[in-house]
Formats: structure tokens, C-alpha cells, sequence
């Protein structure tokens, strides 16, 4: 994953609830990877690497605080492993479909380390309502822009 995920690909889910995965996400991957809820309704997948470091950091995290075991088991409890079948497709667990709202039409993002899938409809909301000027300007007074 020398570069990470990246770009937006267009794709439908059938009425099964399989997705293709474009080819050079699939590429990126491998056989088998992990699906599972993500922030603002949409999925995060990871790559089996990926899932391991974020595995990792939830180790660390102390049971003790409420909304550290919310997010663990929102996050960690939405997760599954899938794998493509002969024909690129991933197949989205009914629950996960109903958490992103996923019925027909999707947009998989690349975030780098991870990859969004969300419900076409949501995404065009979103990235509608971003203020990317404003986001920016915030980023750099914060010294977190590149």
C-alpha cells in the first residue's frame, strides 16, 4: 500500500447486497479484509494490516471509560472479515447495509489508510455541506495542514 487508497469510485449494490470492489482497491486488499461501521453512516474497510494496528490501539484503551467502550463496541462489534468472490464482489452484511443506508447506489472513497463506502445520496450531502475554504484555513491555524 505504498501510496494508499485513493479516489472516489461510482458503484450499485445488487438486491443480495454485493458490491464490486474496483480492482485496484481490490489489488490493494488482498484476499481477505475487513468491513465495519464508520463515522457520518458510512463503512470503513481495512486491510487485514490496517485492522491489526487498529486492533492495537483499542488495547490500549481503558475499559473503565464509558465512551471508550462505546466506541469499541461500535466499531469493533460492526466488524466482519470478507473476501471477493470470482467477480470482484464483496458481499455487505444486511446490518452494515442498514447502518450506511446502502441500497442501490454507493461511492467508495480512498481515505489513505482505509476506504469509505457510502450511500451515494449521503456522500453528495456531505461533501455539499463541506466548507473546504473554511477547513482549511482551520487545519493551518492548527499547524495540522501539510
Amino acid at each position: 500500500m505504498a501510496n494508499g487508497f485513493m479516489g472516489e469510485h461510482s458503484h450499485t449494490v445488487d438486491s443480495k447486497g454485493r458490491l464490486i470492489v474496483p480492482a485496484k482497491y481490490r489489488e490493494m486488499l488482498g484476499e481477505a479484509f475487513v468491513l465495519t461501521r464508520g463515522i457520518d453512516d458510512c463503512l470503513f474497510v481495512y486491510t487485514q494490516d490496517e485492522w491489526n494496528k487498529v486492533m492495537d490501539k483499542f488495547s490500549e484503551v481503558r475499559m473503565t471509560n464509558r465512551k471508550a467502550r462505546e466506541f469499541t463496541r461500535f466499531l469493533i462489534g460492526g466488524a466482519t472479515e470478507v473476501e471477493t468472490d470470482s467477480q470482484g464482489r464483496i458481499l455487505i452484511p444486511a446490518f452494515l447495509r442498514e447502518y450506511a443506508k446502502l441500497i442501490k447506489e454507493v461511492v467508495l472513497v480512498g481515505m489513505g489508510s482505509h476506504i469509505e463506502i457510502w450511500a451515494k445520496e449521503s456522500y453528495d450531502e456531505i461533501m455539499n455541506a463541506t466548507n473546504i475554504s473554511e477547513i482549511t484555513e482551520e487545519l493551518d491555524e492548527a499547524g495540522i495542514w501539510i
